[in-house]
């Protein structure tokens, strides 16, 4: 089974367990989302509180410096709506 990347507003979408990056690591800034509760709705699991945190990508710089911005939001659609925003805005320069 061949896999395609998912795409939201041009940018990539790469999910690790419960972390998606969105954004293209070749860029100033990605946008790493971490699902921190979930919940089922019959079979399926549905994010509920999401951390948001918008990251420079240069390697020299210390991981703990790395985190630009960060908020939580409830529901992916909700935090990756914002990641969007912020992460166009971050590399627009304003």
């Amino acid at each position: 089974m061949k896999q395609y990347p998912l795409y939201y507003k041009g940018k990539a979408l790469m999910r690790v367990g419960n972390v998606i990056y969105y954004g293209d690591m070749s860029e100033k800034y990605i946008v790493m989302l971490q699902i921190l509760s979930s919940k089922k709705l019959d079979d399926i699991d549905l994010s509920g509180k999401v951390s948001i945190q918008l990251q420079y990508t240069d390697p020299e710089i210390k991981a703990t410096d790395r985190v630009a911005k960060s908020a939580e939001r409830n529901g992916l659609y909700a935090a990756v709506d914002l990641a969007s925003v912020w992460l166009e805005r971050a590399l627009a320069g304003k």
